[in-house]
């Protein structure tokens, strides 16, 4: 069902651009909403399709104006926390007794994720103008599609019972697992590689099951958003509120909710019976799609 839907609003945003104006419109806050909710947790990259998204859309022609959208599509990250938060929250809890020093399960989980979360957060604070001046286009984007499309096929099969080899679950997760998951979320900062994926991919590595390795990503997932969000809202919300408004913002923000809580019940409904194989697929026909259209001028890098 997840796929299908991308598929339906891939068509959305690959159409030439409707509006003239370069701000944003409440039709192009409902795109835009729809393709983060949709994509941030499922491993075919929310970054990617966005920057696909905005250029399809021709958002923010004016260096000011692509600054604001830049933000906007970080801020609306918040609709996508709210649906982990609704679908997980007696993980989250758990987490929150474990701090208080009333879960031992809580205190273990809460470890973990802190110690996956470190590697990008700092890597992201010293590289970030760096990723932003030459990732964040087009062709890297259709790279890293290509390279995490063959990558799933590799590693997003589910076998019997998760492999031959014993599969460890979640309250099996160690500092050293815990650490290569957060160091594989890295590659997650070169836009089109998806985040969910390198750190299902890395939960694999380190010897989650399937189903486990997705839950930590997704928990994983709602704090490095947190941080990433209010990051950019510190720096850049007041302005990015003054170009584009309000109104919009919150328009998008409620709709990356729905979508995001749709494509996380989709992907934990699809994955009790399947692998991740199909995304690499998909990933893989987007990038041969968008270099066609790339070489045809259709839109730009």
């Amino acid at each position: 069902m997840t796929v299908r839907l991308l598929l339906i609003f891939l068509g959305l945003f690959l159409f030439p651009a409707f509006a003239e104006d370069a701000r944003l419109s409440a039709r192009d806050a409902v795109v835009l909403g729809i393709v983060e909710g949709l994509t941030e947790y499922i491993p075919v990259s929310s970054t990617g399709h966005l920057i696909l998204a905005s250029q399809a859309l021709n958002l923010g022609e004016a260096p000011e104006v692509r600054s604001a959208i830049n933000t906007y599509l970080v801020v609306i990250q918040v609709g996508a926390i709210l649906a982990v938060v609704t679908i997980y929250g007696n993980y989250l809890w758990d987490m929150f007794l474990g701090l208080l020093g009333k879960s031992k399960s809580g205190k273990h989980l809460l470890t973990a994720v802190l110690i996956a979360f470190i590697p990008a957060a700092v890597i992201g604070l010293l590289f970030e103008r760096w990723i932003d001046a030459y990732l964040f286009g087009l062709w890297p984007v259709v790279f890293a599609w290509l390279v995490g499309g063959l990558a799933l096929l590799r590693w997003g099969h589910k076998s019997k019972e998760d492999g031959e080899a014993p599969r460890l679950e979640l309250a099996d997760i160690t500092p050293r697992m815990a650490l290569i998951i957060g160091c594989m979320q890295v590659i997650a900062m070169w836009p089109g590689t998806s985040r969910s994926l390198v750190t299902i991919i890395g939960g694999r590595i380190a010897g989650l099951r399937l189903r486990d390795s997705v839950i930590f990503s997704f928990v994983l997932g709602m704090l490095t958003l947190t941080a990433a969000t209010l990051y950019k809202l510190l720096g850049q919300g007041a302005e990015m509120v003054e170009i584009l408004g309000a109104q919009n913002l919150i328009l998008g923000t409620v709709v990356a909710w729905v979508s995001a809580w749709v494509a996380v019940k989709s992907m934990v409904a699809y994955l009790k019976r399947h692998g991740l194989e199909i995304f690499g697929y998909y990933r893989i026909a987007l990038a041969v799609i968008t270099t066609l259209l790339l070489l045809t001028g259709r839109i730009h890098p």
